[in-house]
């Protein structure tokens, strides 16, 4: 029988506004009679999973970690490599689990081949787990319970981002362009890193046609 294990996860990684949010959570059996309705968060709808991340922060052992665009941005350029800053995260979100709990197994979506970036990535305690990364890993409790924290962290930060600069931020990387060419414009060129990830083309389209704009 299962004695529980944990669960990571990632959101905002193809968004071009708003944070990288790495999110890990432990399931045991004592835990599943209280996750009714969880499941891999892109199922679910954005009030349904802000309502299902509150449940979970209750019930189970968790962590979020959550990486604001300008740092975002500083981390990529020093790894210059988006696996590498998901390791990287991954590996921080499953110590800070395991300062919560005896767990010996961890299961992540495949990522990076065997998981082998993010076991090289911990730390003495957490070298010694099982490591599963698997495709469409979400079907897993412990994993969809992961999603759903990051997922509603990342719409709630997107939001207070927003706020901060008083534009409304989209997700996802489709519908970006015009929302940032005016985000440039009333703002500024310089401002950009603050709320988006710059190593994604559409900075660049942004920036261009924003500058044609002035």
């Amino acid at each position: 029988m299962d004695e529980g294990h944990i669960g990571v996860d990632e959101s905002g990684k193809g968004d071009f506004f708003g944070p990288l949010v790495i999110a890990a959570c432990f399931v045991g059996p004592e835990h599943l009679a209280e996750l009714d309705g969880v499941k891999d968060s892109k199922k679910l709808t954005d009030p349904i999973a802000l309502k299902l991340s509150d449940k979970i922060r209750r019930v189970c052992p968790h962590a979020v970690i959550s990486i604001g665009p300008a740092k975002y941005n500083e981390l990529y350029a020093k790894f210059r490599n988006l696996n590498s800053l998901l390791a990287w995260g991954h590996a921080r979100a499953i110590e800070n689990v395991l300062e919560q709990t005896s767990a010996r197994k961890v299961i992540s979506d495949e990522f990076a081949k065997g998981g082998f970036a993010v076991k090289k990535a911990l730390f003495e305690k957490g070298k010694s787990l099982e490591f599963i990364s698997a495709v469409r890993a979400e079907q897993d409790i412990a994993v969809a319970a992961a999603s759903i924290l990051a997922r509603a962290e990342f719409l709630r930060r997107l939001k207070r981002l927003g706020e901060e600069f008083g534009v409304v931020l989209p997700k996802g990387a489709s519908a970006v362009i015009e929302p940032g060419v005016k985000f440039v414009r009333e703002q500024g060129a310089d401002k950009l890193s603050q709320v988006a990830k710059m190593h994604f083309k559409t900075s660049a389209q942004v920036l261009e046609k924003a500058g044609s704009l002035l």
